[in-house]
């Protein structure tokens, strides 16, 4: 065996040139128009990074609903003082100056108000994961399209800078034909002990998996075949649910795999490893909203300097998406009919983790567990 046969025998890098990183769109997108008004149902934890993206974007949030009274008066005082506040959703509904309506309720709740929102001519963003019924969402998608309205979904994850450059990367044709995605995560996730997030059975495949899921979807698209996966409790975990859980995703001509350890203590990585026919993504951090994303292509090595965070950037992407779709009048990138699919890949994971049999895309319409 040769010198050189025995440096590439033994994966040794070969040296590149450094280049200059590619001109790729990934901050959050923002409207031309910034008049819309915005109506927030459900005024719980998760509305505190809603609300921040919207006043830092500097958009319309005119009335704040939450079933118990305090909680949106509480959030109205800190975001939006001279916001609305009410008990009754159906009264933001009816409201004919409201335009666009967030609903960030658990999906349960959410899916009636999400209807009668969508009956009432009202664009709307709903807060993931989108149901617990793919029949639900498609119902969901009709009706939207019925009425002339936009329907997306708060896919926040999208528009972490280093999932949206690299999002733009492969689409832009960057890396040529796309032949795999490996994402690994670790991070400490035991904060849910005592929290609603410990009664989500599949909490780490279904509520946090979710993202990685759609940002899969968002670079393969119908390419998806199948999945297997598993999920495990962790050695001395307190919370109840498993805080392990991995997925193997079967591509035509290609393949993926998300490994999530959500038991790490100390020395949490995020990395993602992205392949194609012209060259390969990585990006790592120690967190979800800093990381090092680097482009190799036969040209040489890009290192983009991205800018912004996950929290509250995403949420900011998220909303202001629907908002020039709704300007353009088009499609939202993050609409509920392409987080169909998301949810079908999702959905497939967890039935394979509780069969330990592999699934196809598409064969579980509803979320494993959850009564139709």
């Amino acid at each position: 065996m040769s010198e050189a046969d025995t440096d590439t025998y033994a994966l040794r890098a070969a040296k590149v040139a450094e280049i200059a990183a590619p001109d790729i769109a990934y901050q959050p997108p923002s409207p031309r128009d910034d008049s819309p008004r915005i109506g927030l149902i459900g005024a719980g934890g998760i509305s505190v990074s809603h609300l921040d993206a919207c006043r830092t974007a500097g958009w319309n949030v005119t009335t704040i609903c939450n079933r118990t009274l305090s909680k949106a008066e509480d959030k109205a005082a800190r975001f939006y003082p001279q916001a609305r506040v009410t008990d009754d959703w159906a009264t933001v509904l009816a409201d004919p100056e409201i335009d666009v309506v967030d609903i960030t309720p658990y999906p349960a709740a959410r899916l009636p108000i999400i209807e009668a929102a969508l009956e009432a001519g009202k664009h709307v963003l709903s807060q993931k994961p989108f149901v617990t019924s793919l029949d639900d969402g498609e119902r969901l998608v009709a009706l939207a399209e019925a009425k002339g309205v936009k329907l997306a979904v708060n896919q926040n994850g999208r528009w972490s800078p280093h999932h949206a450059w690299m999002r733009g990367a492969v689409r832009g044709g960057h890396l040529g034909t796309l032949r795999s995605a490996h994402v690994s995560i670790g991070w400490d996730h035991s904060w849910i002990k005592g929290t609603p997030f410990e009664d989500i059975d599949d909490l780490i495949l279904y509520d946090f998996g979710v993202h990685w899921f759609d940002f899969l979807v968002s670079i393969a698209g119908d390419r998806i075949r199948r999945v297997s996966a598993s999920t495990a409790r962790a050695a001395g975990q307190t919370p109840r649910p498993p805080l392990l859980a991995q997925a193997l995703v079967e591509l035509d001509d290609g393949q993926a795999s998300l490994v999530f350890d959500g038991a790490t203590p100390h020395g949490p990585r995020d990395t993602t490893q992205i392949t194609g026919t012209d060259g390969s993504l990585s990006s790592i951090g120690e967190s979800l909203g800093e990381q090092v994303v680097t482009l190799t292509t036969a040209e040489g090595r890009a290192s983009p300097t991205l800018t912004g965070t996950w929290f509250n950037d995403g949420f900011r992407g998220a909303m202001g998406e629907l908002l020039c779709a709704i300007e353009e009048d088009r499609e939202p990138g993050n609409g509920a009919r392409e987080n169909l699919q998301s949810l079908a890949l999702c959905f497939a994971a967890i039935e394979s983790s509780r069969t330990g049999r592999p699934v196809d895309i598409g064969a579980v319409r509803h979320l494993p567990g959850d009564t139709p």
